[in-house]
């Protein structure tokens, strides 16, 4: 579905990234670990369309990517991107509004009880139905991410982007966020990129592990070279221990009376 192509990015005397390639199938969810300054989340914003290589080329299915956000492409940020002053509903709604009124920011009559459908369905699979009129300031941090993939998730992306989402959750919401992600990864056929500084989330969510790092440093130019993808590892399903029982031979012969 996409493939990079020696993707390099420059800003003047600095090299951000060099040398990046990667064949993305569809419906694969791809984390990314590395130090921090190590170009991951300039090679998310790169997929977004928000920058452009220095060098080479991004394609998805085939046509070169357009460099500018469009609907394909959705993205969550760790900081919530919700709007303070609009309910959850209308938080949600509001990218379905400016789709109907570019200028207004608002439907009307049928196109505004069909956006408000869609929002509240929307709402459900997050499980914010119950709080559907409260304002972002009334959710809690984990609720108010919830909203933010609402948000994004309403305009029916192919591909989610996710810089770090989790990364100010405490322990108990994060996992409720992971066991929503994948649900909604698996429900809606998506294509997933995900910064994560936690390795262990990156290897608990992923189908693939991309590691970011420097290959070689001038000591005297730090600046002088960029990060790659210095590992791609496949990651398989963690095994239950239902799944472990099943796969054993056991012989009546060999067991216990």
């Amino acid at each position: 579905m996409i493939e990079i192509k020696n993707v390099w990015k420059r800003y003047l005397d600095k090299t951000v990234l060099e040398k990046v390639s990667l064949h993305v199938a569809k419906h694969e969810f791809i984390t990314i670990v590395g130090a921090s300054g190590c170009g991951k989340t300039t090679f998310l914003r790169m997929l977004l369309g928000e920058i452009e290589p220095s060098e080479g080329e991004i394609l998805i299915e085939g046509d070169r990517m357009r460099n500018e956000p469009d609907g394909d492409r959705g993205v969550v940020f760790q900081r919530y991107s919700v709007f303070p002053h609009m309910t959850v509903l209308e938080n949600v709604r509001f990218g379905l509004d400016l789709k109907h009124s570019r200028f207004l920011g608002r439907s009307f009559k049928r196109a505004r009880e069909d956006s408000s459908k869609l929002a509240g369905d929307m709402l459900a699979r997050v499980g914010l139905q119950r709080n559907q009129d409260n304002y972002p300031a009334e959710l809690s941090g984990g609720m108010q991410q919830r909203l933010a993939l609402a948000q994004t998730l309403i305009m029916t992306p192919r591909v989610l982007l996710l810089d770090e989402p989790f990364g100010a959750l405490d322990p108990g919401y994060r996992a409720d966020m992971h066991e929503l992600l994948l649900d909604l990864f698996k429900e809606l056929d998506l294509t997933v990129f995900m910064i994560t500084h936690d390795i262990s989330e990156g290897f608990s969510l992923g189908s693939r592990l991309l590691v970011f790092d420097k290959p070689r440093v001038d000591p005297h130019d730090p600046e002088l070279y960029g990060a790659t993808i210095t590992f791609d590892l496949p990651v398989g399903p963690r095994p239950t221990l239902a799944s472990i029982v099943d796969n054993i031979n056991v012989k009546p012969e060999n067991v216990a009376a």
